[in-house]
């Protein structure tokens, strides 16, 4: 296959009239993307574009979109693999509406999300993106919403640069925004292999204005399986090279840099506490020490349990973290009651 396969050319009334262009990589979900592109098809507000991205995927993309090429709006693109943040730059660079919606292959939309997010953000010049609500589901414990409480630390509805880059203002990853201001940016980092999507959040941030929240569930989540504690401690890792990036582009003295280097600091905390959890797992007991200097500061009495016992019996330190590791695997819905290894929100 070349390194990039151009689709044939749709008809030029269908780019002319789209608002929104809406992007769908779809590696190794062949089984799950025709939910996702009925869930397009279902939308309230019709004048999209869809550019499909199978980026070398290991399954037949191909196959499972065919039924879906006989509508002009949808157009496959085939790649090598380069990783997501190449593949959505690439599908984005053959799109022409002024708006762009993320739809991963796995997720679905519910039928006034384009609708909704599009008005909002042609509403509101000053907005760089615009967020909903999703419920999570599928290999979870018990289905949530993403969301449960007040966004940010103003109104509920915009947020700043500084409640973004805190994570008080979550952004959701099928998140819509400005395709002027994607290219302003430069796109996604394609150095990045995890956190990609929460870097672009930021850096559409920098630019000024705010993110706009709608509280409805006009989105579905889903989650494949458990992920493993090296994907888990790659995107910290992310994370705090995100933050990093902003206090490059932020003045010393302002609030927000104030908010980047706190982040850093929790994010490398919870790095440190991560890489002891795998250090005790693979039979490392001394690794104990990091691991209870390293918790949160916010210690709940299960934790102190815990450690209370392990001061007793370090051997049963490695099977319990093996286990809580599994049963609170990423997205899997557990009650903030409950001792976790990692208690990141699932979207970025």
């Amino acid at each position: 296959m070349d390194s990039l396969t151009h689709p044939l050319p749709r008809p030029s009334s269908t780019r002319a009239r789209a608002r929104v262009a809406v992007i769908v990589p779809a590696y190794g979900v062949a089984h799950l993307v025709g939910e996702a592109l009925e869930s397009l098809q279902a939308q309230s507000m019709g004048d999209w574009e869809c550019v499909v991205v199978d980026d070398g995927a290991p399954d037949d993309v191909a196959g499972a979109i065919s039924p879906f090429l006989g509508d002009s709006r949808i157009t496959l693109l085939q790649t090598d693999n380069a990783g997501v943040s190449t593949a959505r730059n690439r599908a984005i660079a053959m799109t022409t509406a002024p708006l762009v919606a993320l739809l991963d292959g796995d997720d679905i939309f519910r039928p006034d999300y384009l609708a909704e997010t599009c008005d909002a953000l042609e509403a509101d010049s000053e907005a760089r993106l615009v967020t909903v609500n999703a419920r999570i589901f599928g290999a979870v414990r018990q289905e949530r919403n993403c969301f449960a409480s007040r966004q940010g630390k103003g109104d509920g509805v915009r947020g700043t640069l500084a409640d973004v880059l805190d994570r008080s203002f979550g952004v959701y990853i099928g998140s819509t925004f400005r395709r002027a201001d994607f290219d302003a940016v430069g796109g996604f980092d394609t150095s990045m292999t995890h956190a990609e999507d929460f870097d672009l959040w930021v850096r559409l941030m920098l630019l000024g204005g705010h993110a706009l929240y709608i509280d409805k569930v006009l989105g579905d989540y889903r989650v494949r399986g458990a992920s493993a504690s090296a994907s888990e401690l790659k995107m910290l890792k992310g994370n705090i090279r995100t933050f990093e990036k902003a206090l490059e582009a932020l003045p010393e003295n302002a609030p927000e840099a104030d908010a980047a280097r706190a982040m850093i600091a929790e994010n490398a905390r919870e790095l440190r506490f991560g890489l002891a959890a795998d250090r005790i797992i693979s039979g490392d007991r001394k690794a104990l020490a990091d691991l209870r200097a390293n918790a949160a500061p916010e210690l709940g009495r299960v934790w102190q349990v815990y450690f209370a016992l392990w001061s007793l019996a370090p051997a049963l330190a490695g099977p319990m973290l093996a286990f809580r590791r599994r049963r609170n695997a990423r997205g899997a819905g557990v009650s903030e009651t409950e001792p976790r290894i990692d208690s990141r929100a699932v979207p970025a």
